[in-house]
């Protein structure tokens, strides 16, 4: 494959739209900036609840602890990305095909400024994601010495660092600029960062499964989301659609999540949206965490090597029953948070009923909704039956011909990065503190339990 070289030629226009955006940010950070030191020096010492012992040791599930301004998950309407909930986004943000998927470009814009972006702006912000999201030779050449055993998110993680060294906000910070403007270079990374990671993903897929001969180079014609699928190698329109709408539904899921909070941790040491964003992934890793589809893919896969193609809804009840008999949990039913059917999961099975026809796995996702919700239901012992997203991502993909699950967190990381860079331009914005919650030994919560 050709080097998608950088070029510091375009460095004037993409002045020229940073500028433009952050004049359309300008406003309403200083508006909010004035307004929460007004709020918190009315309200700050009010109290929002009590702590728990078992919060504490728990896990802090559930307990208030941080401001995060670019999303917010309701238990019975799911995630709401500024105000907007995922059907309206569906229906109202830009897309490519009439009538499709939206593009992760205008969520981008929705989740930074909180508005929906007209025509001008979202042609001027594929341009620039384009132009951010080449790598330098130096760059690329790091990324595809990593050995092909390395697991696919320690490199997308260690690519993601070998990026770090253009940061401009660390180039900012060492000069000496002023906390208020703190958010003006982390959104210039956070643009270029949310642009840098598909061509990194991609460049990791070869590596692990591919050869970067023929890896496709990025292509100023597509947008985000087809142009990630294209360098893929997948070809298939639909596939590109997925991909869209995969990279949106994933993007943000409020702030107490493991990736996006270590992201929000990491930087409230002023650390740079690149070494912020290294370690959400390193969160996402997790088997508690990212790996919540391949667990809920190999769930069904297994149902099909005991059943068969031929399964009937009787036979789903019978897995469930032998599941929840071995002590083991039917993964992708139940949520931390919600307490309804995910809508992120509504979102796929829309799709599916769209765009895909006689798959028997999807079939299957399909049956389970129908069946699965009330079986668990029957126990008495579980109050969210309902199927959250994973339950669904992993047949589309499959579908499509993407079976290489170990990379199928590679693609949530991409998506989150839409979130968290976002979030982080706006604990910029808002001069949020270093987290420095405290912490109890077991000795010293038993002294305490005796005295409450």
């Amino acid at each position: 494959t050709k080097f998608a070289m950088f070029n510091p030629a375009r460095s004037h226009a993409k002045r020229a739209f940073s500028v433009a955006l952050k004049q359309k940010m300008e406003q309403s950070i200083h508006k909010m900036q004035g307004e929460l030191k007004t709020f918190v020096k009315e309200h700050g010492a009010k109290e929002m609840g009590k702590v728990t012992i078992g919060q504490v040791v728990g896990g802090m599930r559930g307990l208030p602890g941080m401001l995060y301004e670019t999303s917010k998950l309701d238990a019975f309407e799911g995630i709401k990305y500024r105000g907007h909930d995922l059907f309206e986004i569906r229906d109202k943000a830009p897309k490519t095909v009439p009538g499709g998927q939206p593009i992760p470009e205008g969520v981008l814009w929705l989740l930074l400024t909180g508005e929906y972006p007209n025509e001008a702006e979202i042609t001027e912000l594929k341009e620039e994601m384009f132009k951010r999201g080449q790598l330098t030779a130096e760059e690329e050449k790091l990324i595809m010495s990593f050995p092909k055993n390395m697991h696919p998110m320690t490199q997308f993680s260690a690519g993601v660092l070998a990026c770090q060294p253009r940061s401009k906000f660390v180039e900012a910070y060492n000069k000496g600029i002023k906390k208020t403007q703190y958010w003006e270079p982390t959104l210039e990374d956070a643009l270029d960062l949310c642009a840098k990671v598909s061509r990194i993903a991609a460049l990791v897929y070869h590596n692990c499964y591919g050869e970067h001969s023929q890896m496709p180079d990025m292509d100023p014609s597509l947008d985000y989301g087809a142009n990630y699928a294209n360098m893929l190698g997948f070809k298939d329109h639909d596939f590109w659609e997925l991909m869209r709408l995969y990279i949106v539904i994933h993007a943000d899921h409020e702030g107490g999540n493991v990736s996006a909070h270590a992201t929000h941790l990491v930087g409230s040491a002023l650390s740079d949206p690149y070494l912020s964003f290294s370690a959400g992934l390193n969160g996402l890793a997790g088997p508690l965490h990212g790996l919540a589809n391949q667990e809920c893919l190999n769930f069904v896969l297994k149902f099909k090597e005991q059943f068969g193609e031929n399964w009937t809804k009787e036979d789903i009840k019978t897995y469930v029953a032998q599941t929840l008999a071995s002590g083991k949990v039917v993964p992708g039913f139940g949520h931390a948070v919600l307490r309804k059917t995910d809508p992120r999961f509504i979102c796929e099975l829309e799709f599916a009923e769209k765009y895909i026809k006689g798959d028997n796995l999807v079939d299957l996702v399909k049956a389970n909704f129908e069946v699965i919700p009330g079986e668990l239901q029957k126990t008495g012992k579980i109050s969210n039956p309902w199927p959250n997203v994973d339950c669904g991502s992993g047949a589309l993909l499959m579908h499509y011909g993407l079976t290489q699950q170990n990379y199928y967190t590679v693609l949530f990381g991409v998506s989150r990065a839409f979130g968290v860079a976002p979030a982080q331009v706006w604990s910029r914005a808002l001069q949020l503190p270093i987290e420095r919650p405290n912490s109890f030994t077991f000795e010293h919560l038993q002294d305490l339990a005796k005295k409450l």
